[in-house]
Order: structure tokens, then C-alpha cells, then sequence
């Protein structure tokens, strides 16, 4: 059934997303080229701001310095023939007139630091000062960093797009890569599942080259040559064992029907020949149940669940013993079941077999119903362990106790559930005991 949720479906897709390889591939790619050229580009902007700043501040100084000298020849008539830079020299007279005309100036001490201040044309800028304070004067040397903060940006710019581009170029490069090294893949796939819809399994590594690729089809051909033959060997032995074993469950057969037409038989050898009777008769179901399921194939054929159930509960009355338990069928016949009898009979023996051996008073009801079957006991009940886990191989319920058994009838009843497409179901009565219900595909003659 389709998830209802939009989110989860959304959050589904998106994990899909994840575990592709050729999407790993791609975001790789565009992880690498991404970070490669951001990193580049930092390095390259801290490195020429860098040089810039360095550049800078040892014109200043000199600037600074060949002011301070030529202050001192000339006080009266300083000059500067630099570009982007503006001196300013205060005697001592004028200390008073920095404070109040230049205040951001006033306590700075010797040395270079960075300013910004509003321009005649009333733009803000920015500006490197240089101060040089001595008792004869003060000296100030401004240089303008306007158009350095503009080729700034504009270098800043050319990096950002720089770092589309590489990504987007990575992306293609991505792009190109994962369909180069995926598509072997895809085309090993597409050959695998081709190859599932047929018996016999097709050769892989002839059609890939000697690479990593056509080491894993040579790998899938001699893992798909190990697997057919396990199976072929299954099937054959499956085959043998069934056509050996109905040989002498035939022979038991005649020979019972031979002794039970005899007049003169005893009652007490008569009821053992009937139980000899019905326990070949549970082995020859058994071996066909077994040969459909390893087969894996339907057989065909209308049984009647409510004589079957007559049948399989008069075999469990005369095995009861000293168990003071009542066997019965309720609701109303005629639901058949488009299944060969022995199939039916050993998924709906086992569940009523499993309710005669646990119950020991009380009685096990067989109800019929319009497409299912219940079998309704009043045993001990079932634990909500033993409910999750009753129909696992090899599994034997808490309650199973020193009962004989290997564990493996209700797993046999599941195996025969998916073939046919039934479904069974355990869950505990509602006082006491256990509520089995064998849900049926009605066939078509019945459903007419």
C-alpha cells in the first residue's frame, strides 16, 4: 500500500537520491571543483590584499619620512609630488588646532592606521594615515584608498564568478564522468534483469571488457552457474525423493485397503490399519505440498473445505486417547478452493493439528466462513512473543513444553500462504485459547 504522506514520500525519494553512485559521482565532482576554486580564491584575494597592503604602507612611510626631511630644510615651504597622497604638517602653535579641526587624529600614535572619513563632494572614503609625531612638529600623510577598495570589488567580483563557473564546469565535467563510468554498470543491470525473466541464465562478461566491470560479470556468471546448479540439484532431488517415496507409500496403501476388505479382521487391528491408513495418506499430501512449494508452482484443482475438515477432524478424533475434548465444524459448506486437495490439507491440518495437541480440554472448532476458514481452540493461549514469531522455521512456542516436533509445520503453512496468495493469521481468543483464520482465493467456479 502507497504511503499517504507526502513528506515521507518526498524524504523516500531524496535517500534514493543519496544512494546512487552516479549521483555520488556527480556531487564528488561538483564538491571538488566548488571548494577547489573557493579555496583558490581566497587565497588569492588574502594574498593581494596582502601585497597591496604591504605596498601601501612602505610608500607611506617613505612619503613620511622624505616630508619629515624636507620639513626640516624648508619649514616654510613643504612639497609632495605623489599622487593619492596628502600631507599635513602642524607646528606646535597649531597642536590645539588638530583637536578641534581633526579630533580622530589628535590621539593617534606613531605608526599606519586605517581611516574613513566623508569627502568634499560628500562621498564617503576610505584612507591609510601615516603619523609621525615630534616635539618640533606633527606630521600627517593621508594616502586614498578609494580606488583601491573599487579595484577591490570589482577583483572580488571576477573571483565569485570565476567560482561559478569552475563549479558549473564541474558539474559537466560530473555529469560526463559518472555516464562514462556508469554506464557499463547501467548496461550490466539491465543485462541481469533481462537475463531473471528467462530459465536459463545468459553469459554477462562476454559482452564487457577486461575491467573492473567485466571482473564483476565474470564474478555474477560463476556466482548465477553455482546457484543454477544448487537449484537444478534441489529440484532433482526433490523429484527423486518424491517419486522413491510414493513407490512404497503406494505399496503400504494396497496392502492396508487389502487388509481392511477382509470380514474377519478384529476391531483393534481394523483401528490400527485406519491409523496406518490416514498417516499415509498425511505423508502422500505432505510430499505433494512439499514437491509445489520447491517447484514453486500452483498446482490446480477444487477442494471442498468442509468435507476436508470433516476428514482431517476424524482423523484427530481417532488419536485423542484419554483427552476429553470435543472436535466439531460449524458454519454454513460450500466454499471451495482452487487448490489440489493435498496442498489445503496440509496447511489446514497443521493449524488444526497444532490446536488438538495444545488443548487439553475443552473442545477446537472448526468454523467456515464465506472465504476463510477458522480453527478456534481453548488451550492456553499465546503469548504476543510467540504471535510475532509462530510461523519463523525451526521456531517452537512457549508453550510447546517437551512436545514432539521440529517447528517446521506452520512454516510449511506460510510457504503454501504465499504461493497461493492465501493469508493466515494467529492471535489469542478472546477469553482463553488461540483463534487460527486461513483466509482463502475463492476459485471462479465458486465465486460464479
Amino acid at each position: 500500500m502507497a504511503s499517504s504522506d507526502p513528506s515521507a514520500a518526498r524524504l523516500k525519494k531524496r535517500k534514493r537520491f543519496r544512494r546512487r553512485l552516479r549521483s555520488r559521482i556527480i556531487l564528488s565532482f561538483v564538491l571538488l571543483g566548488f571548494g577547489l576554486t573557493t579555496m583558490f580564491a581566497f587565497a588569492t584575494n588574502w594574498t593581494r590584499t596582502r601585497v597591496e597592503n604591504q605596498l601601501v604602507e612602505d610608500a607611506i612611510n617613505r612619503n613620511i619620512e622624505k616630508a619629515a626631511q624636507q620639513f626640516e630644510l624648508d619649514p616654510k615651504n613643504p612639497q609632495f609630488g605623489f599622487d593619492q597622497v596628502r600631507a599635513f604638517v602642524y607646528t606646535p602653535d597649531k597642536f590645539e588646532s588638530v583637536r578641534i579641526n581633526r579630533p580622530e587624529w589628535y590621539e593617534l600614535k606613531d605608526g599606519i592606521v586605517g581611516m574613513n572619513g566623508i569627502g568634499e563632494d560628500g562621498r564617503p572614503f576610505a584612507y591609510k594615515l601615516a603619523v609621525r609625531k615630534t616635539p618640533q612638529a606633527w606630521f600627517f600623510l593621508a594616502y586614498d584608498m578609494t580606488s583601491s577598495a573599487r579595484s577591490e570589488a570589482q577583483f572580488n567580483r571576477a573571483l565569485y564568478l570565476s567560482v561559478l563557473v569552475f563549479t558549473l564546469f564541474s558539474l559537466l565535467v560530473g555529469l560526463w564522468a559518472a555516464s562514462r563510468v556508469m554506464s557499463p554498470v547501467s548496461e550490466l543491470a539491465l543485462r541481469i534483469k533481462r537475463s531473471g525473466r528467462t530459465a536459463q541464465s545468459e553469459a554477462l562478461a562476454a559482452h564487457f571488457p577486461d575491467d573492473e566491470v567485466g571482473q564483476l560479470a565474470e564474478a555474477l556468471d560463476d556466482y548465477a552457474t553455482r546457484l543454477t546448479n544448487v537449484v537444478q540439484r534441489d529440484r532433482e532431488f526433490n523429484a527423486d525423493v518424491s517419486h522413491e517415496l510414493r513407490t512404497p507409500l503406494a505399496v503400504i496403501k494396497g496392502a492396508v485397503e487389502l487388509l481392511l476388505s477382509r470380514p474377519d479382521i478384529e476391531d483393534k487391528t481394523r483401528n490400527r490399519l485406519l491409523r496406518i491408513q490416514r498417516a499415509e495418506q498425511q505423508c502422500t499430501d505432505l510430499i505433494s505440498a512439499l514437491l509445489l512449494l520447491s517447484r514453486n508452482e500452483r498446482g490446480h484443482g477444487s477442494t471442498d473445505i468442509g468435507r476436508l475438515s470433516d476428514q482431517l477432524l476424524d482423523a484427530h478424533r481417532a488419536q485423542l486417547g484419554s483427552k476429553n475434548l470435543a472436535l466439531s465444524v460449524e458454519g454454513e459448506r460450500g466454499l471451495n478452493v482452487d487448490a489440489p486437495e493435498a496442498a489445503v490439507a496440509v496447511a489446514l491440518g497443521n493449524l488444526i493439528g497444532n490446536a488438538v495437541k495444545y488443548t487439553t480440554e475443552g473442545g477446537v472448532v472448526v468454523r467456515l466462513l464465506a472465504n476463510s476458514v477458522e480453527v478456534i481452540d481453548s488451550g492456553p493461549g499465546l503469548s504476543a512473543e510467540d504471535a510475532a514469531k509462530l510461523f519463523e522455521r525451526g521456531y517452537r512456542g512457549t508453550h510447546a513444553g517437551h512436545s514432539q516436533g521440529g517447528g517446521i509445520g506452520l512454516s510449511i503453512v506460510r510457504r503454501l500462504c504465499d504461493l497461493y496468495g492465501w493469508d493466515v493469521r494467529v492471535k489469542p481468543g478472546e477469553v482463553r485459547g488461540v483463534v487460527a483464520t486461513l483466509t482463502f482465493q475463492r476459485s471462479p467456479a465458486a465465486a460464479g
